[in-house]
């Protein structure tokens, strides 16, 4: 056999003939076993990953290693299940013809050629990391898909032989230590019971393998992503090593990645937009104000009373009384668009002004790089920053996401420490945990900034018992919800305007996204991502009213920079909207149904990647019927979005999403 060749010239004869000492085993066991020796071997990847690459890491501590190390075990988990799926397969439902010796050569070929692949792929990334910073990616064939693959192989060996020898002996281990058990018959001589048991044990392992490539089996949790990793981490590129290849390239197979785009000079480019915010001039320098943002759940504009005052004939009356109160007494932008349609999507572009384009940029292959935050950025200045979500930690990636965007901490679920308060499916019940928030943010040294990701207002539409009844219904299940939550609102505000830090601190409130309408005139593309963005501040008078000018999720953070008068450079695919002299140049974007879609002025226009193919006057034409592509204003959208569009790709491409210290 050609593994026991490669047994013998890697560990020699005395390793080949140790191998004959064989323990006999349960026949269901052996796959269980043959699992934790490839989780024992991917440990001892991570471990070399770290060494061949630990001049990249100069930060990791050994306590730190210990978080990372017990991190990786969920990631390896997940991508040995994908790996091992049809070994599964074959071998359980054998029967018993799996001690047939012909039989389990192949079943046994099966197993050792797909992990010694995988494991192949993480001795790549012992060398390839040092070029790329991050694990390898299924889109890596689109780079390399003009080389000489056969050549690159040869030089990759010749230069680094000690790779291979690593593998080598990687391969010898894993099939020695495999080796040692046989399995053992299970003594049911009924042929129907002894098949009834079989497929009880696949099912078994099936139910088993969906809590492991989705990291659990909460509700809530999502199939975990490469974003997850930094979890795990003090700092992004830590990630890399929580990460394993195989785990990197499965789940970015079929991921549209980001294409790099030249569209424009650099000099033209910086003419058309550029993503860099420059330091605020202000004479007596950065006011240090606390900063307290919401994030609310599927809070679409529609919602709101205020803003809807023509709907059903002027008699519409929403369901955010709190909100609307609050409105009037706050600086609102009436015009205002989600850069994307997940939960998953508001977290990067709320606070980190990283909109959602072609994908998720938490599931993206780029969630690793260096961003700068609002949190981030505030940290430089002596803000204490802190996230809360009412999930159970984890949900979502959230805190993953906050600890890459530089949240000193996080706050969910675990931290409020009352399961009683669980709904039973998301988390905490919103009036419950808002007002967790209020008192925790009573203890936290000033200033500070923190945000709060809101979760009742979500299928399957239930308000605590306490509530039923309280609040209209509507004609969509979730109105209930959101008028529960904003109940919650105002009870948080009832005991925050009660603390000493109230007065000094701006309140910003917006929606993750918006969700089905309910009245005609949000039943299309460009107002299924309307949201509310709000901005109040019980002690400054200049921010009240409405604003009717273009604005998206991703201005809030630059935004709120420049309200404070951020005296530093930074990285924003927004604009800020305190910035009055450039009001008329504002613009949102998003993403939908394979196309860039652009709200400039009163026009939204569709652009596929060459040019614009639809773009509609929305004063005008609410319903979206007329398109009026190659009009007066084409040139100048087309212009905007493919710079905007190169700046993003690029940036995000070439890991260049903060400014770089000279």
């Amino acid at each position: 056999m050609q593994y026991e060749l490669l047994m013998e010239l890697a560990l020699g004869n005395y390793l080949k003939m140790g191998m004959k000492k064989t323990f006999e085993v349960n026949e269901y066991l052996v796959p269980i076993y043959r699992f934790i020796v490839l989780l024992f071997i991917y440990a001892l990847l991570r471990i070399s990953f770290y060494l061949f690459n630990i001049s990249l890491f100069p930060n990791v501590t050994p306590s730190g290693m210990m978080e990372i190390m017990a991190g990786g075990i969920r990631f390896d988990i997940s991508a040995l299940i994908y790996i091992n799926i049809l070994y599964w397969l074959l071998y359980v439902l054998a029967f018993r013809a799996k001690t047939n010796k012909v039989y389990t050569k192949i079943v046994d070929g099966v197993y050792y050629v797909l992990n010694a692949f995988c494991i192949g792929s993480n001795c790549c990334d012992f060398i390839y990391y040092k070029f790329i910073l991050k694990r390898t990616t299924f889109n890596v064939l689109d780079s390399l898909k003009n080389e000489d693959l056969f050549d690159l192989f040869g030089l990759f060996i010749i230069d680094y032989w000690y790779v291979l020898l690593y593998f080598i002996v990687a391969i010898a281990m894993l099939v020695y230590l495999t080796r040692m058990v046989k399995p053992r018959l299970t003594p049911i001589k009924n042929t129907f019971a002894y098949a009834a048991v079989g497929i009880v044990y696949l099912a078994l392992i099936g139910l088993l393998s969906v809590g492991g490539i989705r990291g659990g089996f909460r509700h809530s949790t999502r199939p975990i992503t490469l974003s997850n990793a930094a979890a795990y981490t003090s700092s992004p590129e830590e990630s890399a090593i929580v990460l394993n290849t195989p785990f990197s390239i499965i789940r970015t197979i079929g991921k549209k990645s980001f294409v790099k785009y030249e569209f424009f000079s650099e000099e033209e480019l910086e003419r058309h937009f550029t993503p860099v915010h420059h330091a605020a001039e202000t004479q007596n320098g950065m006011e240090k104000k606390n900063v307290v943002i919401f994030i609310l759940e599927s809070f679409s504009r529609e919602f709101f009373g205020s803003l809807n005052e023509k709907l059903e004939n002027g008699e519409y009356r929403g369901y955010t009384p709190f909100l609307d109160s609050l409105i009037n007494n706050s600086l609102v932008f009436t015009n205002a668009y989600a850069n994307g349609r997940k939960s998953i999507d508001a977290m990067p572009s709320v606070l980190a002004s990283i909109p959602s384009l072609t994908m998720p940029y938490i599931v993206s292959e780029y969630s690793n790089n260096h961003i700068n935050s609002v949190a981030s950025l505030l940290n430089k200045k002596g803000y204490k920053t802190v996230f809360f979500h009412g999930a159970p930690n984890g949900s979502m990636g959230f805190d993953a996401f906050a600890n890459t965007a530089g949240f000193s901490e996080y706050r969910g679920k675990n931290e409020y420490g009352n399961d009683e308060d669980f709904d039973g499916i998301w988390g905490i019940w919103d009036h419950k945990f808002f007002q967790y928030y209020a008192n925790e943010i009573g203890k936290l040294s000033k200033p500070f900034c923190t945000a709060l990701f809101s979760l009742s207002s979500h299928h399957p539409f239930k308000v605590p018992q306490e509530y039923e009844g309280k609040f209209p219904k509507g004609n969509i299940p979730l109105q209930q919800c959101i008028g529960y939550t904003d109940n919650a609102l105002r009870m948080f505000f009832d005991n925050a305007r009660k603390q000493e830090w109230y007065d000094n601190t701006l309140f910003v409130i917006t929606a993750d996204h918006s969700i089905g309408g309910d009245h005609e005139e949000y039943k299309n593309n460009a107002q299924a991502f309307a949201v509310p963005i709000i901005f109040y501040c019980p002690t400054d008078t200049t921010l009240k009213g409405r604003d009717n000018s273009i604005a998206q999720q991703a201005d809030i953070m630059p935004s709120i920079l420049g309200y404070l008068g951020y005296d530093e450079d930074f990285i924003s695919f927004g604009n800020n909207l305190f910035d009055k002299e450039n009001a008329d140049k504002r613009f949102a974007i998003n993403y939908h149904n394979e196309m860039y879609q652009i709200y400039m002025n009163d026009t939204i226009a569709y652009f596929d990647g060459k040019q614009i193919v639809g773009e509609f006057d929305m004063k005008a034409d609410p319903s979206l019927e007329h398109n009026i592509a190659e009009g007066t204003n084409s040139q100048v959208i087309l212009d905007k979005v493919k710079a905007y569009v190169q700046q993003y790709n690029n940036r995000m491409i070439n890991d260049n999403l903060t400014i770089k210290a000279q």
